[in-house]
């Protein structure tokens, strides 16, 4: 049996777009190197925006907007504890299987996309 991938089936997305779009924008979200490691704090355990801003050595705005594209996104959850907000993965399993699946397919094409002059470098986290 023949696996179908949202990629294959523009009518797969509920919110209107074509597939391939919807699957750039998340790439474009999770793949943004400070949103990335804020991913990989998550996986931890929740952190609040002030735990995140002591990992990251980032202004508390730049770690606040980032946190709320991801959970626009989807990718996190907020929850409130006492006066603090504590945000988590909404679906860590994906985000690790989608982390997972991308570590193989680097090592597969030898991180060929490192050297790609239409992909912009990533750049290091502070």
């Amino acid at each position: 049996m023949a696996m179908t991938s949202v990629v294959d089936d523009p009518g797969s997305s509920d919110a209107g777009l074509g597939a391939p779009e919807a699957v750039s924008a998340l790439l474009r979200a999770a793949g943004e190197p400070a949103r990335l490691t804020i991913l990989q704090h998550l996986f931890e355990g929740p952190h609040r925006v002030r735990d995140l801003v002591d990992h990251l050595g980032l202004a508390q705005s730049t770690v606040s907007a980032h946190v709320a594209c991801l959970r626009e996104c989807g990718l996190v959850e907020a929850r409130p504890v006492g006066r603090a907000v504590e945000y988590r993965l909404a679906h860590p399993d994906l985000v690790r299987g989608l982390l997972d699946a991308t570590l193989r397919l680097l090592d597969a094409t030898g991180f060929a996309v490192l050297g790609c002059a239409s992909v912009p470098a990533a750049r290091a986290v502070r």
